[in-house]
């Protein structure tokens, strides 16, 4: 009987976060939106899947009354949480692209040319990723020569399931899944302005990846624009075996003698920054807040950070390029 009864509950949970899922699609194609961002206006929210589902139920998050959903490419929509639709259809937008160079997959010769990741896997120069900030890293045009982007080398901190054991090569390494979303951003004034493209690029990183994760962006065709672009970095949360993203919540609730306090959820892998860089390329954004600008990482921007303390400014991503000699 016990166990008939542990059954019946499972299937009536299971019901309800079946009939509490949303899909977002596009008004026009019907297609899903891949990875909308899904904010509560008080900080808080999650993202839709790459089919452009979402859960969001009353029980899970209580005393929420309005969504805010985005998306690249497309007009934001705000709704009541009260009779939440099974399907929300969002309008495209028009916002063109300038400076696109059109390219028409003609043989031209180029030279590879790479800018190395700074890896680190010491834990303490880490940043702890979270679902609620993206960092976007600074890089200028070096040549009057046009280049384009090939791949962008992630560098990721591996962490030891053996903590004595941590400093060793072949130290058994903790797993993970998670799911992150990439953009590329044009030079605004020193700010990340315009997207350079409105793919949605995302991948996945586990710990099989090594200590950098290279993400192939050659069929992209992402120019580098004159006075250089930004490369950001969003995780979205877990994933399954399969890839298929978890529904993650943005807070730990941790109990205290003052009741529970929230505790920013971390996602795994780290990211290593590094001193080892002049300029203090790195930015950050807090994505569920409408209207929050970017902000550099640095002292005094309103940053506390151990990694600050012993000036760790910037997250070492690397670069391929493919450097187009002259026709």
């Amino acid at each position: 009987m016990r166990y008939k009864t542990l059954c019946f509950i499972c299937c009536f949970h299971l019901f309800n976060l079946a009939h509490s899922q949303t899909n977002i699609k596009d008004s026009q194609t019907e297609f899903p939106i891949s990875y909308a961002t899904i904010s509560f206006g008080n900080g808080q929210g999650i993202f839709a899947d790459d089919e452009g589902v979402f859960i969001f139920t009353q029980k899970i998050y209580p005393n929420i009354d309005s969504l805010f959903i985005s998306a690249l490419g497309f007009k934001n929509l705000n709704l009541s949480t009260h009779n939440l639709p099974k399907v929300l259809l969002m309008e495209s937008q028009a916002d063109e692209l300038d400076e696109v160079v059109i390219d028409v997959k003609l043989k031209r010769k180029f030279k590879k040319e790479t800018l190395k990741p700074y890896l680190d896997n010491d834990y303490y120069k880490c940043w702890l990723p979270t679902i609620e900030s993206e960092i976007a890293v600074f890089f200028p045009k070096t040549t009057a020569k046009n280049q384009k982007l090939a791949s962008v080398l992630f560098p990721i901190a591996l962490e030891s399931k053996d903590w004595s054991k941590r400093k060793r090569a072949n130290s058994d390494k903790k797993p993970f899944s998670t799911l992150f979303k990439v953009q590329f951003y044009k030079n605004d004034n020193g700010l990340p302005g315009k997207v350079l493209t409105y793919e949605t690029i995302a991948f996945r990183a586990t710990e099989k990846n090594g200590d950098a994760y290279e993400l192939n962006v050659d069929d992209y065709d992402i120019y580098i624009p004159e006075n250089g672009f930004f490369v950001s970095l969003q995780a979205l949360g877990y994933t399954n075996k399969a890839g298929k993203l978890l529904p993650n919540k943005k807070y730990k609730e941790i109990k205290s003698k003052n009741g529970l306090v929230k505790i920013p959820t971390n996602f795994r892998p780290l990211l290593p920054f590094t001193d080892e860089i002049e300029t203090k390329n790195t930015f950050i954004k807090r994505v569920f807040i409408g209207g929050n600008g970017w902000v550099k990482f640095e002292k005094g921007n309103g940053f506390k950070s151990s990694l600050l303390d012993k000036n760790f400014n910037n997250y070492g991503i690397g670069l391929i390029y493919k450097t187009f000699k002259d026709e």
